[in-house]
């Protein structure tokens, strides 16, 4: 199972963002904006923000994807959802229970989210096992407000 991005990805997170500039809330959607780990310049993609046990996560569906590889070097970064902009922590969840756990209920919970894990190929099927077999294929980031 090789993950892969749906064509349609990257004009609906233009969109997203396009939206999220102008300060219309998407749905459940956020825009998080982190530094680039080579270029420094600030680079932004839609999230679904997941509230698990009383934590905020975010999760990119391909562990290996640009923004998730900047998120884990730059530690921090941008949530921005409508009109609110808030400085954030991302700290990679490296516990494989809490990052099952995690990625579960997105994909339980949330139908969009399921759906996108099964089309990109990470979760063979839309259930809690599907969605467990998908843990070793995406990142998941706790998100805490940032200090100062």
């Amino acid at each position: 199972m090789e993950p892969r991005i749906p064509r349609y990805v990257p004009v609906v997170n233009v969109v997203l963002k396009f939206l999220t500039r102008r300060g219309v809330k998407a749905g459940p959607v956020s825009i998080i904006t982190v530094a680039g780990r080579r270029s420094g310049r600030p680079h932004s993609t839609p999230v679904t923000p997941w509230v698990v046990d009383g934590k905020r996560y975010v999760i990119a569906g391909i562990g290996t994807s640009d923004w998730s590889r900047n998120a884990r070097a730059a530690g921090a970064g941008t949530l921005t959802s409508g009109r609110t902009t808030t400085r954030v922590r991302l700290t990679e969840v490296t516990d494989p229970a809490l990052k099952e756990r995690v990625v579960v209920a997105f994909g339980t919970e949330n139908r969009g989210a399921a759906s996108f894990l099964k089309q990109i190929g990470v979760a063979p099927e839309r259930t809690p096992k599907g969605f467990a077999a998908a843990v070793p294929y995406v990142a998941v980031f706790e998100v805490t407000p940032a200090q100062g």
